[in-house]
Order: structure tokens, then sequence, then C-alpha cells
């Protein structure tokens, strides 16, 4: 038996004693394996490389169930919340004290009779009101192309100290449904009538007519009050890795004049599944926004019922996109051509350097 597999040996070794060592053969050897190894390092990048493919498809429809339906139901509601995404505000008002804020989410306002908006968005939800830290107020109030935390001397901060306690910084989280909605931050409906009637009249007529002779509290020093306000964070999901957040640190400067405008972001969502090596899914979404400012004229014009503020308008498209990354080819492709490498590199070098020793062997003989 073993006789028999020896016959069938197609790697026959020569006996050393007839083998002959040369300098040239090293200089080869050598050369064969530099070859090997720049191969190898180009497969091992090639398959390192990360690449990238796109497909859409229509969206998962998901059906959405209302809040209002499941009032005291908190099992339902862990199922609810499964088929709602996190929608993460932050958003800064270094003119508006927290007093005169209000916020509201598809028409159920914070400050809403019996508080709808509480029942509305059980929890988990939170959102507070609360005054600016130093950062805010001055990411708020000076141009983001000058703003640094070193560009504050000490005799600004005390002013800065105060100044960013007449501002209010909105914080907070809400679970909403896979479905298009609004989400306003503005002057509260007591604060603004409060304002125009002392802007108009020289008189707080709230005040007079809860019996208090018209010298209410102005929080707005007999002026209109100046909606300008800084986005630090608007985010619906999870943050998509490969992209940026247009809603990340956007400056809404009311320059009229007045401070009265409200700013409109209109915002689609392109549901967005991404798929990377060795992780799982991750369901994101992709924001594309468009913001305008409307001034207070175009909204008397049109006698809207919007009071000043940020106004985000939301809405799913029916598309979705699947972003896949992958590294470079299949293991097994890989591990086959670094094999073939080996092999080829050697087979290569063999051939061509016993073609060069015949070669030179032949000329000497016809020298001889």
């Amino acid at each position: 038996m073993a006789h028999l597999l020896r016959s069938y040996d197609a790697f026959a070794k020569p006996i050393d004693s007839i083998r002959e060592r040369s300098v040239t053969g090293g200089y080869i050897t050598i050369l064969a394996l530099t070859s090997a190894l720049l191969l190898l390092l180009s497969l091992l990048v090639n398959q390192l490389q990360t690449t990238t493919r796109h497909s859409m498809h229509l969206a998962e429809s998901i059906p959405s169930l209302l809040f209002t339906n499941l009032f005291g139901h908190s099992h339902k509601l862990k199922q609810l919340v499964g088929h709602h995404i996190p929608l993460r505000v932050h958003v800064t008002f270094p003119h508006v004290d927290c007093a005169s804020l209000d916020y509201s989410h598809d028409g159920n306002s914070a400050s809403g009779p019996e508080n709808i908006f509480a029942h509305y968005h059980k929890s988990p939800y939170t959102f507070t009101k609360r005054k600016p830290t130093v950062r805010e107020y001055l990411q708020a109030t000076v141009p983001a192309t000058s703003f640094t935390a070193t560009n504050v001397n000490t005799n600004a901060a005390a002013m800065i100290e105060q100044k960013r306690l007449e501002g209010c910084t909105l914080l907070g989280t809400l679970h909403i449904p896979r479905v298009g909605g609004t989400i306003t931050v503005s002057v509260s409906p007591e604060a603004w009538r409060r304002a125009v009637s002392i802007s108009t009249f020289g008189i707080d007529l709230q005040s007079i007519m809860s019996g208090g002779g018209g010298r209410g509290v102005d929080p707005f020093h007999g002026h209109l009050p100046n909606v300008t306000h800084y986005i630090h964070d608007i985010t619906f999901g999870s943050a998509f890795p490969p992209g940026s957040n247009p809603l990340i640190g956007a400056h809404h400067i009311m320059d009229n004049g007045s401070g009265v405008a409200l700013a409109s972001v209109i915002v689609k969502l392109v549901p967005t599944s991404y798929i990377r090596p060795f992780h799982s899914v991750m369901e994101t979404y992709q924001a594309s926004v468009a913001r305008h400012i409307v001034q207070p004229e175009t909204l008397a014009n049109q006698r809207s019922t919007m009071l000043p503020g940020l106004l985000v308008t939301y809405d799913f498209t029916p598309l979705a996109v699947k972003h896949v990354e992958h590294r470079g080819e299949n293991f097994l492709i890989f591990l086959s051509s670094m094999i073939a490498v080996v092999g080829g590199v050697y087979v290569t070098v063999s051939a061509v350097s016993g073609m060069v020793v015949d070669s030179v062997q032949a000329v000497a003989k016809k020298l001889d």
C-alpha cells in the first residue's frame, strides 16, 4: 500500500547532494518573496476596503394607534412604542423666558386645558424647559463662525451670566408615530396677548382684566418678543452614521427689527436600513430639510393663527433606502486568490529562472 501511494507522489523531492545552491538563486528567491508579499498586501488592502450599495424599495406600512386609545393600558403602550420613533428636540431661545415659552405637538399644547399634551404623550417622554447654560446661550447669540469657548473675557462673563437667565432651553424626547406631524415651539398665547397689548396700547390689558390695574409683569420690557433661536439638535430616530443631520447647529436669527417671525422648517424623512459587516441591521432616517423665515406681514395677510417661534413640519416618504456596506469579496474567494498568488509567483519565477539558466548554458557552450 505504501509503495502504491509512493508511486503517486506528485511532489517528489530531489536529494540534497544533487542540488546546487547559488547566489543567483538567492536573489531570485528574494525577488519571488518580495513579489508575493506585495501582491498579498494589495489583496489584503482590497479585502479591507468598504464598498457601498444602495437600493430603493417601498417603505413598510405600519399601522399607527393613538395614545388616547391606550389610557390605562401600559402593556399595549409597550407594543406601541415599538411602532414609534424617538424625536429628540434641543432648542434655545435666548430672549424668551421659560414662563413665556410654549410647545405643542400636532396641536396638543403643553399649556392647553387639562394639559392634553401630557395625556397624549404617555411615558416614555421627557420634555423640560430650563435656563440655558452659558455655552447654550453663547451658541444661540454668537455667530457660529466666531464662537469658541475662550472668546469670552472676564468682564463679559458676569453680563452673560445675567443675560442667560432671560432665555430658555427646551430639551426632551417624544415617541412619535410613523406618520406626518408638526411640532411647535413658540411664544405662549398669554405672553403674546400681553406683549401685543403693551406694545400697542402701552398697558397690560390682561392685568386689567384680572384686577391688576394694568401693571402686570412685562417679560419683554415694552417690546414684542424676539424669537431668535438656535437648534442644537432635532433628530428623528437613530442617527444615520454616513450622513449629516441638517438640523444640528441651525441658527434662526430674526433680524427684521421687531424680532417677531416664524421659522418654518419642512422635513422629509427617508426610512433607511443601514447594514454593516458583523453588525445588526440599523433602522435609521435620512432627513431632507427646507427652511424659510415667515415674516409677520405674511402671517397677518394670511390670517395665520401661528405664533412667533419655530414650526417643524415632518413627513415620511413612501420610498425606503437600503444602505449596505461590505468589505471586499467573499472570504473563500480571498483565500483562493491568496493561494493562487503564492503558487503563481513561485511557478512563474521558477520558469523564468529555468529559461535564464538554460539560455546562459547554451550561450556558454557556443562560446566554447
